[in-house]
């Protein structure tokens, strides 16, 4: 286990060392003055002053602004820094292809920084698979230029020890020292005028570490491990969690289209993924609900198409329905036997929403002749006090009609509240899981279908404690209280509480 975080660790520190020295001897500040000299016909020193230039050459040439910015929580700048509307218009005399918002809040857009889907909205926007968050989400990574190429790195990795049921009131608890994680890496680049090519590529280790049982979870449910269905426990996460090319086209500000394939992929069913929402990404666990909201986004075998008209997007997806085998380290066979479409509406900067439904087939392996129809809604809100204080908070329902089966519900609310390098958040919810689902008696705990009603609050707080290099290492610690049915107090308990203590090692805000 040390081993295993130890490797990881390494990792992230070689990911922001490389990201520093350029990935192989690139220069980010001579990058950008080369193409200022080629498309712009006017320099930059003409329409700046001296003082603004030097405040342009801290913003976009990767230098380290100094210990002030870190002791308020606040990284070096980086080239995805806000501006003022004045320096936006002289930078756009001197950078050509830049669109700049007189809002101090919205991210500008530029020439190989747009969103992965459209060269005309923000890259903030960008959540998972094809999914959108709101444009004053926050955005944490490491990006660098190459030539044509914007590339972008981020991850998060939690080393923790996690104890499930921490006064023992049940049966159906368990600990362990483990490390949920992903890795991605990103890259796009303009094709002629018009079109965008876009990959990601998103690794993780959680089989490696966990082993293939996954972590301890109470009412967790899904997937398998050995034959045996997966029950109070989250499933590890295949080492290729994506692997995904994309390609959108620009007829004008207002309308894209864009196809998309990942192999895995996430098709268009349901929000951006736990892990990758603004109001979710300092939680180290799943949502129990996972697989009502957001279980399809390790999918092997994906192809999305969509179009964007003002602020609605509409797509639709073939996919693979069913799960991920036991072996998290190969590449599943892609069925395509599956279908889903999303609308999706942001209405301005902060709110992001959307309402999806997809039918898919055979999911779980043990069940191989059940298949579901699950439906989902949610809105995302984001709202930036200042570069790294800001509020965000997540409402979501999905549903499942399971075939032989009632149809089952889940709910979740989500927050958090980032003030500099304190991070406080909360999530709640409420879900319906069946008898069969948590491997219950039928002859004790309820007929076949029988649906068990399911409350879980959870609190936490993780603080920034040091960098190393771009990388933030935070402390933090969470509590969950769990309510269920009366019938289920032996095997869980009267209200188990469950607790962890982890590091966090993520990438710095990019401003």
């Amino acid at each position: 286990m040390k081993r295993a975080i130890i490797i990881m660790t390494l990792l992230l520190f070689a990911l922001q060392v490389s990201a520093q020295h350029g990935m192989g001897g690139m220069d980010m500040e001579h990058s950008h003055k080369k193409a200022v000299k080629k498309t712009s016909p006017k320099p930059v020193t003409d329409t700046t002053s001296a003082k603004q230039k030097n405040e342009m050459k801290g913003d976009m040439g990767g230098m380290d602004m100094g210990d002030t910015n870190r002791k308020n929580g606040i990284p070096p700048k980086s080239i995805t820094d806000t501006v003022s509307s004045k320096q936006g218009n002289d930078m756009k005399g001197g950078m050509g292809d830049m669109d700049m918002s007189s809002s101090t809040t919205k991210p500008m857009i530029m020439d190989g920084m747009s969103s992965a889907y459209s060269l005309d909205l923000p890259m903030a926007r960008n959540g998972s698979g094809t999914a959108w968050v709101p444009d004053a989400s926050p955005m944490y990574g490491i990006m660098l230029h190459s030539g044509k190429w914007m590339l972008m790195f981020h991850g998060d990795i939690f080393p923790r020890y996690n104890k499930q049921d921490i006064f023992n009131s049940g049966k159906r608890g368990g600990q362990l020292f483990d490390a949920p994680d992903m890795l991605m890496a990103m890259g796009q680049r303009k094709v002629r005028s018009k079109g965008l090519f876009h990959f990601s590529v998103m690794l993780s280790t959680d089989a490696l570490i966990t082993g293939g049982n996954g972590y301890p979870l109470l009412f967790q449910t899904g997937e398998s491990w050995k034959g045996k269905p997966l029950v109070d426990r989250q499933h590890p996460h295949d080492l290729f969690s994506e692997l995904s090319v994309s390609y959108a086209y620009a007829f004008n500000k207002k309308t894209d289209v864009f196809v998309y394939a990942g192999y895995p992929g996430e098709p268009a069913l349901g929000p951006v993924t736990f892990m990758h929402r603004p109001s979710g990404m300092f939680m180290p666990d799943a949502p129990i609900g996972h697989h009502w909201e957001d279980a399809t986004h390790i999918t092997f075998g994906v192809a999305t198409v969509g179009a964007r008209y003002g602020k609605f997007k509409i797509e639709g997806s073939s996919f693979t329905g069913r799960e991920p085998d036991e072996n998290r380290y190969n590449f599943d066979h892609p069925l395509f036997d599956s279908r889903s479409a999303r609308l999706s509406f942001n209405p301005n900067s902060n709110w992001a929403l959307q309402a999806s439904t997809g039918f898919i087939k055979s999911p779980e392996q043990l069940q191989p002749n059940e298949n579901v129809y699950r439906t989902t809604a949610s809105a995302t809100y984001v709202y930036p006090f200042s570069s790294a204080k800001y509020i965000a908070a997540t409402a979501l329902w999905g549903q499942n009609q399971v075939t032989g089966q009632d149809v089952s519900t889940a709910a979740l609310i989500e927050g958090t509240l980032k003030l500099n390098k304190l991070a406080l958040y909360t999530r709640y919810e409420w879900v319906q899981k069946s008898v069969e689902e948590l491997t219950l008696d039928p002859a004790i705990y309820g007929a076949k279908g029988t649906m068990i009603p399911i409350n879980v609050v959870t609190i936490g707080a993780g603080y920034d404690l040091f960098y190393i290099g771009s990388i933030i290492v935070a402390g933090g610690a969470q509590l969950s209280a769990y309510q269920a049915a009366e019938r289920l107090k032996n095997l869980y308990g009267d209200h188990p509480v469950s607790g962890e203590i982890y590091l966090h090692l993520y990438p710095h805000i990019m401003k």
